[in-house]
């Protein structure tokens, strides 16, 4: 069948899978297959490796994929997709910020695996993280499995399901906000708000380290100089006889450096005035005696400093005991017992000014909780607004999945505290048959029932301005029939506005298919393998009859083939 796609409304962005590349995953040596847009259906006997082709779609999409899959005797492994959508702002800034250069409107995503546990990701060939492509992957497909079942079965993902219908992410978004503002205020107000006994016990421990710091009078620096007069003290004489001896030598003794320079400047002048060459060392002979008269001058002030005064090594031993004390007690640092000054000075005024900052508390804590409850009431009337609209919508799809006599509502509860998602729990309730109240859904739906149920949530809640890959693995599970074709004409109905990629063992629904590929698994002596094709019309015909009659296909399953895949037109 050729490509047949509704209109793209303004504004909305349509995501199309071009081609899935899968190497040496499980029993897939390389797999290469490029879809349409449309309805693309994949078939194919029980255990074929249908799953594993959506498995890999999925770890483009961000999900975890394990090492173990790499087939067996390889090392390494490959899952590639190109992808066809214009990036939304905010996805557009993400992918400036990892450096991601988009052209063309094509996005390639690639994730490598190895043997050894390493899993690299790839996107547009620049190495991202894999935090990175969580974050964009649910551009790319919106996948639903027989394993997402439970998720409709857990109440807290229905509210979630009702914001994205009710599109009330501004409103949540400030009610959020507006929450965490409140909680922190009330957060610190308690802190105040702690028993008396508790202050005054913190009151005693902060005055006690503040006077202990403030009387060791520590400055930044001393440690250190603290260390080098140890050092000098202890090798005084060692260094009072060096420098003693530096001086003699060089200017004191008889025949110190001082003298025999002055006797060569003299011999030197009387040389210079027969031969001009020693002139040229004239200046050189001054400079020396210069060099030496200064060090001689610094050895003997050097050795001034070293008279040490009774007692000194103890006072500085001591110093150096305490400020050990003090590092090790608040913080391993000198600089560490300085903040831990600061802080507890802080602390200290704010327990003091207490009352005065409880009294400030308690004011914004009612202006935050005026505004947390303004915006949560706004966001519960959206809700109950997009409730009904929501209940509507779904009631409505149920009927193009022969579900026409069900029933669906949602029920709100209050919570018994503030909440970052508002002030309801929602719950959804469902009745497939006339004459049953609703009931919660874990209670009352069965296997075939909630895979409809799921596409009809899935495609009312879907976000409407990214129209991405929709993605079905085996919804059709526990169907048939006449409500096979239903839940093929529904998915009939959502490939005219975005891409749909289905797993479906029911030939009601293959016959549907813009692009139909079948799944086979082969064996040649020990070796088995996974290869996907897609279908000619005549090859359609024969899967579609064998999906009708079984292994034996009788010439009547082959008309019924034809006459399903002509009415599908």
């Amino acid at each position: 069948m050729g490509e047949r796609r509704g209109p793209v409304a303004e504004g909305v962005i349509l995501v199309v899978l071009r081609l899935l590349k899968i190497n040496n995953i499980a029993l897939i040596d390389d797999l290469e297959i490029e879809f349409g847009e449309g309805l693309n259906l994949l078939t194919g006997e029980t255990g074929s490796g249908k799953s594993i082709i959506i498995d890999g779609l999925g770890a483009l999409s961000g999900e975890r994929i394990s090492s173990d899959l790499i087939k067996q005797g390889e090392s390494s492994a490959r899952i590639e997709g190109v992808f066809s959508l214009v990036l939304p702002d905010d996805a557009a800034v993400a992918f400036a910020e990892a450096g991601v250069e988009v052209a063309d409107d094509e996005i390639i995503v690639r994730r490598e695996l190895s043997a050894a546990g390493k899993n690299r990701v790839f996107v547009n060939d620049r190495l991202v993280t894999q935090n990175f492509l969580k974050r964009i992957g649910h551009l790319f497909a919106d996948i639903s499995g027989q394993g997402e079942q439970a998720m409709l079965y857990d109440p807290r993902n229905h509210l979630v399901m009702l914001d994205a219908a009710a599109g009330v992410e501004k409103e949540l978004a400030a009610t959020t906000d507006a929450f965490r503002d409140w909680a922190e205020i009330r957060r610190e107000l308690n802190e105040l708000n702690e028993d008396e006994s508790a202050k005054l016990r913190s009151l005693d421990i902060l005055r006690f380290e503040i006077d202990e710091i403030e009387r060791a009078g520590i400055r930044f620096g001393e440690e250190e100089e603290l260390g080098a007069e140890k050092l000098r003290v202890v090798n005084s004489e060692k260094l009072a006889a060096a420098s003693d001896e530096l001086s003699d030598v060089l200017y004191d003794a008889d025949l110190s450096t001082t003298t025999t320079l002055e006797r060569a400047s003299r011999r030197l002048s009387e040389l210079a005035e027969f031969e001009s060459e020693f002139r040229d060392f004239a200046e050189g002979i001054a400079s020396a005696r210069v060099v030496v008269e200064e060090l001689a001058a610094t050895a003997r002030r050097f050795r001034s400093t070293l008279e040490v005064a009774p007692g000194r090594i103890d006072e500085i031993e001591m110093r150096l005991a305490e400020l050990s004390r003090l590092k090790r007690k608040y913080g391993g640092t000198i600089e560490a017992v300085l903040d831990h000054l600061e802080k507890s000075r802080a602390k200290l005024d704010s327990i003091e000014l207490a009352g005065f900052r409880e009294k400030e508390l308690s004011v914004q804590l009612a202006a935050a909780e005026a505004r947390y409850r303004k915006c949560a009431e706004k966001l519960s009337r959206m809700r109950v607004v997009g409730a009904e609209k929501f209940k509507a919508a779904v009631e409505k799809e149920l009927g193009f999945v022969a579900l026409e006599k069900a029933m669906f509502e949602i029920r709100f509860t209050e919570r018994d505290a503030f909440s970052a998602d508002g002030t309801e729990l929602v719950e959804f309730y469902f009745s497939a048959n006339p004459g049953e109240p609703p009931r919660p859904l874990a209670k009352v739906a069965s296997g075939g029932e909630v895979s409809r149920l799921m596409l009809v949530l899935r495609t009312v809640s879907g976000k409407k301005e990214v129209r991405r890959t929709a993605v079905f693995d085996e919804i059709d599970i526990g169907i048939g029939g006449r409500v096979a074709e239903a839940v093929g004409r529904r998915l009939q109905k959502l490939s005219a506005e975005q891409q749909v990629l289905c797993v479906t063992h029911q030939p009601q629904i293959a016959s549907l298919a813009d692009h139909h590929f079948v799944v086979e698994k082969t064996t040649k002596g020990n070796k088995t393998s996974i290869t996907v094709r897609e279908l000619s019309r005549e090859e359609r015909v024969e899967e579609v009859a064998r999906m009708l009659a079984g292994s034996e296909i009788t010439k009547a399953a082959r008309e019924n083939a034809k006459a399903m895949l002509a009415a599908s037109r």
